[in-house]
């Protein structure tokens, strides 16, 4: 099963070696036929502290490191803002 990659935001720095991404989905409401926007937090790890507040980066599913991050910042996560495809894995 490959891992899942998503794309999202940094919103804080603060802890060590961890940042917090902000992924937002985008989907159409059954009933309503509107589309709504879905935002949720995720704990990743970034192991040498590089990406800031603001820094857009691709998250890669891997093994629990602690209670809430189950998720590391990719080394290639540096994105530009108009990209929509995960970069190649290894």
């Amino acid at each position: 099963m490959p891992k899942r990659v998503l794309l999202g935001t940094v919103i804080s720095d603060k802890n060590a070696k961890t940042v917090v991404v902000k992924v937002e989905r985008r989907f159409t409401h059954p009933l309503l036929k509107k589309t709504v926007r879905r935002t949720k937090h995720y704990h990743a790890h970034d192991e040498d502290q590089t990406f800031k507040v603001g820094d857009l980066v691709w998250i890669e599913e891997s093994r629990p490191i602690s209670r809430l991050k189950r998720w590391v910042v990719r080394p290639d996560a540096s994105v530009d803002p108009d990209a929509s495809a995960p970069p190649p894995t290894e």
